[in-house]
């Protein structure tokens, strides 16, 4: 028996114990100004009447000059350059002077547009800034924003941003090879960067212009000040190719990942009163924009589950069958059974649950109806990327109760795991790895949490996310993944334990092209024993700034 269901989202999953398909929709590419129809996939700029070559032919400047050349901005990044077609006959002019063509920045002509992107090191307070500001410290008629320190960026995005804006104001901007900026940036806080969009990895935080972000969903390329628009001039001849765009929308997946969900005691009984869907009233939307959400639900439903008693005392828990409708606004596609308490009501309960989510369609892992099917790694596939999700309960012991014969949560057996990671790796999946560790109401991380996080990060994790944990906990970067030691909650009634349980996160983990390239963290706060609302600014620096320290950053 394999892992649960595919999810509501139109995507296409695939469970490593048992292969399940369903269509993938590939969101509309945005059109630029001209093009036929908004419901026509956006193509690049192709004049030809025959497929155009596959590989691109060398960039290497033709030695001899003549009129079948083009002449290409060299600021102009290696991935535009890299996708060129040439006719046959043509080649690379290393003097516009001497070109048929041209192709540079600028609106004479467009064929394209190329988004760059604003970004600062992860642990960075500040969410974004206005196009009004940015123009300005451009032109040094403001120096608070960064308050002198630098705003990096490759040589080749100074000369192309140049080219558009002019030249920035003396100072300003430090240049360094691309493949060093992330590491310039860190060391000298608080610096900010420009950089193409395909360059993005996960240790810069993308900050908003105008609101606006290319690592959302909704991004509007024609919106935001940081679209180099390309022109070409001269007559293009058949055969040309050339690519108009840097960010396709059919590329990018979207994952919310959550912490604790326990519909019971104080958050059961809210519900009884307010509705069932009532803890979901102000953050649902952020849950169900994103193609994939994932739920950590660590109690049952069983269909004798009592009317819940708000101030319950032991810790045996369940949740009634209704509150399945709570999951259901919120859009759930993966739920973790890791959780301590899956097991509280025995095994009629986990199977009962395990059908109810089949019949939901939502996928399950880290737990099912024996020790295969907990520990099996759940695939997804959306938009060309492959998502592996693996967890275990690394308490053992009773709350880890999934054997060959029964059900309940999966046990880590970390040898295993970081063998399977490493496979999935290999095979070109991205695996996201989720622990119900044991639970610390710090801000740090424990050494048990580093040590067992950092094994899986070494073996190929690109995220690890700490499911347990219901007050909020530190990050790492580790072997190229980001760690996440505990989200704190999500749908549970700990409103009067302290003022950081009132607090959580909830992370939008970001995938594009068969990378993991960006995570935003969303925080948000309890304002009764169910129901948790997007942060004040206040609120969102004090949390940040705890948890940022915490992290040692």
């Amino acid at each position: 028996m394999g892992a649960r269901a595919h999810g509501s989202k139109s995507v296409a999953i695939i469970i490593i114990l048992a292969l399940l398909s369903a269509c993938v929709r590939n969101a509309p590419s945005p059109l630029l100004p001209g093009f036929p129809s908004t419901n026509t996939p956006f193509q690049p700029l192709r004049w030809t009447l025959t497929p155009a070559p596959t590989q691109a032919p060398s960039t290497t400047p033709s030695p001899t000059l003549s009129p079948y050349n083009i002449w290409i901005a060299p600021y102009l990044t290696e991935s535009l350059r890299g996708e060129i077609t040439l006719p046959a006959e043509w080649g690379y002019a290393a003097d516009p002077g001497v070109a048929a063509l041209q192709l540079k920045a600028g609106e004479e002509n467009r064929v394209g547009q190329w988004v760059y992107v604003l970004a600062a090191p992860f642990p960075t307070i500040i969410d974004g800034i206005s196009g009004e500001d940015l123009h300005a410290l451009w032109k040094g008629e403001t120096d608070d924003l960064l308050g002198g320190s630098p705003l990096w960026m490759a040589e080749s995005t100074l000369e192309a941003i140049s080219a558009f804006w002019g030249e920035p104001a003396p100072g300003l901007v430090r240049t360094s090879p691309a493949s060093e900026l992330v590491e310039r940036a860190w060391a000298e806080p608080p610096s900010w960067a420009i950089l193409p969009f395909e360059e993005l990895n996960p240790r810069w935080k993308v900050l908003e212009i105008d609101g606006i972000s290319p690592i959302h969903k909704d991004f509007d390329i024609n919106d935001y000040e940081l679209t180099l628009p390309i022109s070409l001039i001269g007559d293009p001849p058949e055969g040309l190719y050339i690519p108009a765009i840097n960010r396709h929308p059919d590329k990018l997946t979207t994952l919310v990942m959550t912490g604790v969900t326990a519909l019971v005691r104080a958050t059961a009984f809210t519900m009884e009163r307010q509705g069932v869907t009532y803890p979901a009233l102000d953050i649902a939307h952020w849950l169900t924009e994103a193609d994939i959400t994932h739920i950590s639900n660590e109690v049952p439903f069983a269909e004798d589950c009592p009317y819940p008693n708000p101030v319950q005392q032991d810790m045996r828990f369940c949740s009634r069958d209704k509150y399945i409708g709570l999951l259901e606004e919120v859009g759930a596609d993966i739920v973790e059974l890791t959780g301590d308490h899956f097991g509280d009501w025995g095994a009629e309960a986990m199977l009962h649950t395990l059908e109810l989510y089949d019949q939901e369609g939502w996928l399950t892992y880290g737990g099912g109806a024996n020790i295969q099917e907990g520990r099996g790694a759940a695939i997804i596939e959306h938009n060309g990327n492959r998502l592996a999700f693996i967890g275990c309960n690394a308490k053992g012991g009773g709350y880890a109760g999934a054997s060959q014969s029964s059900p309940g949560a999966a046990g880590c057996d970390f040898d295993w795991m970081a063998a399977e990671v490493e496979r999935l790796r290999s095979e070109g999946v991205l695996p996201i790895v989720t622990f119900q560790h044991f639970e610390y109401y710090t801000y740090t991380a424990q050494p048990n949490q580093e040590r067992d996080a950092e094994r899986m990060t070494a073996a190929g994790a690109l995220i690890v996310s700490g499911s347990q944990a219901h007050h909020p906990q530190a990050f790492e970067f580790s072997d190229g993944g980001l760690i996440h030691h505990g989200l704190g909650n999500l749908f549970f009634d700990q409103f009067d334990v302290s003022a950081a349980t009132r607090q959580a996160f909830i992370d939008r983990h970001v995938f594009y092209d068969g990378r993991y390239i960006s995570t935003e963290l969303l925080t948000i706060m309890f304002i009764d024993y169910a129901r948790p609302r997007p942060m004040t600014a206040a609120e969102r620096i004090d949390l940040l700034e705890a948890v940022f320290q915490a992290s040692g950053w």
